[in-house]
């Protein structure tokens, strides 16, 4: 089973080299009137660990309540 996760992993790290490589076109972002040039593969991966960043918080949070909860009662 660790040759199957492993060749996951390395599928997903290619299609993710393949995307930066042909997505190497500089857009414009404007967020709050900020406005950010950059590649659009850096700008994908900003704001995919932005995502897991609070995705994982939030999963935290409520893990972390729901263990609190079962404790009390």
């Amino acid at each position: 089973m660790r040759w199957v996760y492993l060749a996951i992993i390395v599928l997903l790290a290619v299609a993710i080299i393949v995307f930066a490589f042909q997505n190497l076109e500089t857009v414009t972002m404007t967020f709050f009137r900020i406005n950010v040039s950059l590649p659009l593969a850096v700008q994908t991966i900003v704001v995919y660990l932005l995502g897991a960043a609070t995705g994982g918080s939030l999963f935290a949070l409520l893990r972390r309540s729901y263990e609190g909860a079962r404790r009390v009662g």
